[in-house]
């Protein structure tokens, strides 16, 4: 037996224009069908409906995790500092975190992940190899102090997430068991109808080693990702690498210095030059842990800070102020050249290759130079991916033009190895009587971001398209009109849910059929039952959400087919 819900007894109010302050086809949907409401910024009330569909996923979460023999826990949200503080997260999540004193001052967060509690608990619970692996997950509500909450339930400052961890004794181990929740992942995303991308990624915050995304294509996503055409590869821009080629051979001329007043930008030294931006070489000053550094890259390309940071993480990075030239006679600004630098540290993209030659700053006032060559003039202390990633770049795999899109992050999953392990000392007792360090994975899916995905992907002009794995009902029923309409609408919706067929009812006295069609069409439930014209003669109009299709049937054909 199946619920049936009538909509004259469901909280629900629809609107028939869009929020002012919405932006996203997600988050116009979301409100106007009433599945969600704002309660301030970045926070979210979930109604009835869009409980409904919240819950839904959760349960297909919940069902293929069981699947490969993970453990459900539920773990506090409210944590204290102090293991936190241990891993340098309380430092590094700066001002991401919600931080907070009880009335003894003690320092407490709310949780924006988990991996250091999970550590503590499994240190807490197993003690031997025999013990291992263990695969434990949980979901819960997660925490981080957004700047600029936006796009409805897609950044919020509060939200519904999946995280799982899992614990082996040999690196063997922690690859089984990020396979396993990769395939996993997978089948999450294909039974949810989402169209996504597995793409290569960096761990930032979180650590370790190898890293995925798995993002679902949408005009509204944040995240930007790269593809080949040619060939399989993909990846979020901040993990596209470029090959360092030293340049072999050739003799290059001694550096010439040139005169070139009011040109501390690559766009004025080129036109005053009569050269491309390729030809000249950008230095962007910053500062690492307050130690200036110089980054170099091609003059046509442009510094990736956030790239940066993630290669620099856990340091922090920052542009150089005014400021900071003050007392510096070797950091000319607008005129930094690399052959000049002394003891600052100098970063270069790759294609500023050993052999490449250049024309830079000559760290003199209206000064540059040209024929200053990389191995020659200047060396390189480390060479970083650092630009940002553009359209037509060689792919890595192929040398292939690469494409860009843009995309919603819903799942993320980390190879972390011995990182929080040995913050914490999660040894287990092993084979040979010593003890092991444990090595650890994490693996997070976005269950409230994927609401927000399924809309972004599947909508249409009239409103929201849910799969029947993840929507509120199998089947809207609507009654068009009179007490004999409505009767019917009510009699098969019974036997509908005798039969085990989820089912919402508009059964609402007093609504206009216009009103109930639209709704239907809105909230989005995939198949609508109509009882319409023909009721007198128990004849029902069946039509698919999806491809528009419609038919004519009995109530006996309706009930079969809906639960066929």
């Amino acid at each position: 037996m199946a619920q049936v819900q009538r909509m004259s007894r469901l909280m629900v109010k629809t609107l028939r224009d869009d929020p002012a302050d919405a932006e996203t086809l997600s988050h116009k949907l979301l409100v106007r069908a009433g599945y969600v409401r704002r309660n301030s910024a970045g926070i979210w009330t979930w109604l009835p409906l869009g409980k409904k569909v919240l819950d839904n996923i959760s349960r297909v979460v919940r069902e293929e995790m069981d699947a490969i023999g993970a453990q459900e826990v539920l773990l506090p949200a409210l944590l204290p500092k102090e293991p936190y503080e241990a891993s340098a997260r309380w430092e590094e999540y700066g001002d991401l975190l919600f931080r907070l004193k009880d009335r003894k001052g003690g320092e407490y967060l709310l949780g924006p992940t988990h991996e250091e509690i999970f550590t503590l608990v499994v240190k807490d619970q197993v003690a031997s190899y025999k013990d291992l692996p263990v695969m434990l997950y949980q979901i819960q509500t997660k925490y981080r102090d957004e700047a600029r909450p936006r796009s409805g339930i897609l950044r919020g400052r509060e939200f519904q997430m999946k995280d799982s961890y899992s614990f082996d004794t040999t690196d063997e181990g922690l690859a089984e068991s990020y396979r396993l929740h990769r395939e996993a992942y997978q089948r999450i995303f294909e039974r949810l109808g989402l169209d996504y991308r597995i793409v290569s990624a960096v761990s930032g915050a979180m650590g370790g080693s190898a890293s995925e995304e798995f993002l679902a294509p949408a005009a509204a996503g944040e995240d930007t990702f790269v593809d080949c055409p040619a060939c399989d590869y993909a990846a979020n821009t901040e993990a596209v690498t470029f090959a360092l080629t030293p340049v072999e051979g050739g003799e290059h001329p001694a550096i010439e210095e040139l005169d070139t007043p009011d040109t501390p930008t690559i766009e004025t030294l080129a036109e005053h030059l009569g050269v491309p931006a390729s030809a000249t070489l950008k230095n962007l000053l910053v500062k690492v842990d307050g130690e200036i550094v110089a980054v170099g890259v091609p003059g046509d390309r442009e510094v990736d800070l956030g790239k940066l940071g993630e290669h620099l993480a856990p340091a922090v990075v920052e542009l150089v102020t005014a400021e900071d030239f003050e007392g510096r006679d070797d950091l000319v600004r607008g005129y930094v050249g690399p052959q000049g630098l002394g003891k600052v540290r100098y970063i270069a993209d790759p294609r500023v290759a050993p052999g490449t030659s250049w024309i830079t700053g000559a760290n003199k006032q209206d000064k540059h130079a040209k024929n200053v060559v990389c191995g020659r003039d200047f060396e390189v202390d480390d060479y970083l991916d650092v630009v940002v990633v553009e359209e037509g770049d060689p792919c890595p795999k192929c040398g292939t033009g690469l494409k860009l899109d843009r995309a919603i992050e819903i799942g993320h999953i980390f190879q972390l190895g011995r990182k929080y392990a040995d913050t914490f000392q999660l040894d287990v007792l092993g084979q040979n009587g010593k003890p092991v360090r444990v090595t650890m994975g994490s693996y997070g899916i976005g269950v409230s971001r994927a609401v927000a995905a399924l809309a972004e992907q599947t909508a249409d002009d009239q409103g929201l398209c849910w799969s029947r794995e993840v929507a509120p009902a199998d089947v809207h029923v609507v009654a068009a009109g009179k007490a004999l309409q409505t009767e019917l609408a009510l009699d098969v919706s019974e036997k509908l849910g005798a039969a085990g067929v989820r089912v919402l009812v508009d059964d609402r006295a007093g609504v206009s059929p216009g009103v109930k069609f639209t709704d239907a069409e809105l909230i989005g439930v995939p198949h609508i039952l109509v009882a319409g014209r023909r009721s007198a003669e128990g004849v029902l109009e069946l039509k698919d959400r999806r491809t528009g299709e419609r038919e004519e049937m009995t109530v006996e054909e309706a009930i079969a087919r809906l639960t066929a």
